[in-house]
């Protein structure tokens, strides 16, 4: 998963993978659709493939690369068990909230 977000924190790896979600690119339309040259487009995929993000196809004289979902699926489950965590948390904070507001309101009924 290290391997994941480092590649990931880059942000030019970060947007190749956000082009990737759309389907398979070639180098060269990766390259001219975030503006960067084949060399540049090149070392960074090459570091989303040793983190295991992409995949590469030959197709005649290209290689189309293509996202590969299983890093991004632990990603996912990974930051779920974050998720859930806030959510508990909200949640009590949100009754503590609805606490407070009751006696609020019950302390003021009987100042009256």
């Amino acid at each position: 998963m290290i391997e994941t977000f480092a590649a990931l924190a880059d942000p030019h790896r970060f947007r190749i993978v956000e082009l990737l979600r759309a389907g398979p690119r070639a180098v060269n339309d990766i390259g001219e659709r975030l503006s960067l040259n084949q060399p540049q487009v090149s070392k960074h995929l090459r570091v989303l493939k040793e983190a295991g993000l992409v995949d590469v196809q030959p197709r005649a004289q290209q290689r189309l690369y293509e996202l590969r979902a299983q890093p991004l699926r632990q990603l996912h489950e990974w930051l779920e068990r974050y998720h859930q965590l806030w959510d508990e948390r909200f949640e009590a904070m949100d009754e503590l909230i609805e606490e407070l507001q009751q006696e609020e309101k019950s302390h003021g009924r009987s100042k009256k």
